[in-house]
């Protein structure tokens, strides 16, 4: 049995609320996302209470009827030193600093970088931005790596909505998007002297459509969520490191295809994108609804339980801080943390141990893509959590069924038409419906 305890709250103030919360890795801070601006509150977490230590943008225009990718690309990004106190938001302003002494420029870091995703490596020595800002960049073609201590900026591979590291060690995931399907690339990464650089394994997770967030791994590195999509209220959970598919849902109504009723819209976005956290039990998801409750997913049993927790409000963001207390946020600007009290004890030790062997086990199966290639998919084996293709397999297959997912039925359609003689009409085997969403 499981019990939430509210053990203490905290309000934004004005008209604003949270719309997501990045949580610190080690320390009791979260950066909390403005709803009404471009601008990023710091709170501290710690010992049972919740207080505002700063924020980054709060002069800055606010968003009005800025909508979609519109106001996508007005939302700052965050990332948290693994270590320090420290935040770098990449906004309007281009990379501000935040620290218990006050926000500045970073040291290290361009004057013009600007970003629309912010990582840093494990080391906190290099920071990842996403798209490229290099004069002589191809912006989502690849990614910065910006060394602080040297000021140097130099090329890494493409990725395009965050980046997250595996509790042990030594691994991150991270997304690269097309309308069509989006892959969840795993990466190894070394740190040293030298700038820390992603290096992308063969091994990877093929989702269809695009318009994911951030991939999510459990406290004992064994799951992992991916929240999103463009079209839908997709919640997707996979082992680690088998990289089977576990947990599949829609929160809400499924999408019923394009034109969309306004009462479905209403629906969808009433959902916040970044409301699903792991917390310190093992095998348990934690899903916040905009009914004002917290529902607790057990992934071995399938079964729910419900709990009230600010009923009456819509929950807009939810995270899972360092202690592995809970924290959400809700459209009146509150903000509540809770402990999680639970039945069983929780085994950090053998936590930290399984999440280590859970890493060393998937990097252990597969090895890295070759540097500079121009064809990344070419060297991928992907799976959809079911189903398992080599590159070579999906470079020929030429038919696919109406079951098949949406990119699997475009793939084959489009290598029957490649394969046709020139001058004959291409007639693809198994050639997808014609779509009903529109660009993304």
């Amino acid at each position: 049995m499981t019990d939430l305890e509210i053990v203490a709250r905290g309000l934004l103030g004005g008209e604003r609320f949270a719309e997501q919360m990045r949580c610190h890795p080690r320390l009791p801070l979260v950066a909390c996302s403005d709803s009404e601006r471009p601008a990023v509150h710091i709170w501290d977490c710690g010992q049972g209470r919740l207080r505002e230590l700063g924020t980054v943008g709060l002069t800055s225009n606010a968003y009005g009827d800025a909508f979609g990718w519109e106001r996508a690309e007005r939302t700052p990004a965050v990332a948290w030193h693994p270590d320090r106190p420290l935040l770098v938001v990449a906004g309007e302003d281009g990379l501000r600093q935040w620290t218990p002494a006050g926000v500045r420029e970073p040291e290290g870091a361009p004057a013009t970088a600007s970003y629309r995703s912010l990582a840093f490596s494990p080391d906190g020595q290099t920071l990842w931005g996403s798209p490229s800002c290099r004069d002589d960049g191809d912006g989502w073609e690849s990614s910065d790596i910006l060394d602080l201590a040297s000021g140097t900026v130099e090329a890494g591979p493409p990725w395009d909505t965050g980046v997250t590291l595996h509790p042990g060690g030594g691994l991150v995931a991270t997304l690269t998007s097309d309308q069509g399907a989006t892959h969840c690339l795993f990466a190894r990464v070394e740190t040293g002297t030298a700038s820390a650089v992603m290096r992308p394994l063969r091994r990877a997770l093929i989702l269809d459509c695009d318009g994911y967030e951030t991939p999510l791994f459990s406290a004992d590195g064994r799951h992992f969520a991916i929240r999103g999509n463009a079209y839908d209220n997709s919640v997707e959970v996979f082992g680690f490191p088998s990289l089977r598919r576990v947990l599949a849902t829609t929160l809400g109504d499924p999408s019923p295809g394009y034109p969309y009723p306004q009462e479905w819209l209403d629906q969808m976005q009433a959902w916040s994108r970044h409301n699903i956290a792991f917390g310190a039990q093992p095998g348990v998801l934690w899903i916040a609804t905009p009914a004002g409750t917290l529902v607790e997913v057990d992934l071995e049993t399938r079964q729910a339980v419900e709990h009230d927790v600010l009923t009456g409000s819509r929950l807009t963001a939810l995270a899972a801080t360092a202690a592995g207390e809970l924290l959400v946020a809700d459209s009146t600007g509150e903000l509540a943390l809770l402990s999680v009290l639970s039945g069983a004890k929780q085994n950090f030790t053998a936590g930290k141990e399984s999440s280590r062997a859970a890493a060393a086990t998937f990097l252990a199966t597969t090895t890295e893509v070759p540097e500079d290639v121009d064809d990344l998919e070419s060297h991928l084996v992907v799976t959809d959590g079911t189903r398992t293709w080599e590159a070579d397999d999906l470079a020929t297959m030429t038919a696919a069924g109406p079951t098949d997912p949406t990119w699997l039925q475009l793939r084959a359609a489009i290598n029957a038409a490649q394969a046709q003689p020139e001058g004959e009409e291409a007639v693809a085997a198994g050639t997808p419906p014609a779509t009903t969403r529109p660009p993304s």
